[in-house]
């Protein structure tokens, strides 16, 4: 017993009744913000990461 299409139509119609279209647009925009921003302190502590042995040896076993 899962969502189907209508149910989630009509969650969709009901949280536009509350919240309003500008404030889900602002919400989505900044969600997306602080994914990006995630994202690339994630690239840059990979990026500063020192490799250790174990992560040489294990490139080499594959």
């Amino acid at each position: 017993m899962g969502f189907s299409i209508p149910h989630l139509m009509v969650v969709l119609v009901i949280v536009l009744l509350v919240f309003g279209s500008k404030r889900l647009k602002n919400l989505g925009a900044d969600l997306g913000g602080a994914i990006n921003h995630f994202r690339k302190a994630l690239q840059e502590a990979d990026k500063t990461q020192k490799p250790t042995k174990h992560d040489d040896d294990l490139e080499h076993e594959s």
